[in-house]
């Protein structure tokens, strides 16, 4: 199931502090590649990975690994691109792809509000 713009939004908040860990060489994507971003997804679920240029270029490089590994592109930035597959059980990302966000909290009517400056 694809992601909705709102959970694309809430995954590419997340993995802004995250450091690529597959890098792609000038080889491109290989069979290698593939094993090695298959099994970081499976730890943890989402991960940046660098794409140099290759034979293919970043955006064929990176249909590729989502192809074959079956993950979402969350983020295409430049070189990196964020991967997301979600866990069969135990997902850290329940909350995220629950569906719709809880809504803000109604102010509280005892709370006297203060007159707005103009």
């Amino acid at each position: 199931m694809p992601l909705t713009g709102k959970e694309r939004r809430h995954l590419r908040a997340l993995g802004h502090h995250l450091e690529p860990v597959v890098i792609v060489g000038s080889s491109g994507v290989t069979e290698g590649v593939i094993a090695a971003v298959e099994q970081a997804l499976n730890d943890h679920e989402l991960i940046k990975v660098k794409i140099n240029e290759g034979p293919e270029g970043r955006h064929e490089g990176a249909d590729h690994i989502a192809e074959a590994t079956g993950a979402e592109i969350a983020q295409l930035l430049g070189r990196t691109a964020l991967f997301f597959k979600r866990r069969k059980q135990k997902s850290r990302f329940e909350d995220v792809l629950k569906g719709p966000h809880e809504p803000r909290p109604a102010p509280k009517a005892d709370e006297e509000k203060k007159p707005r400056r103009r």
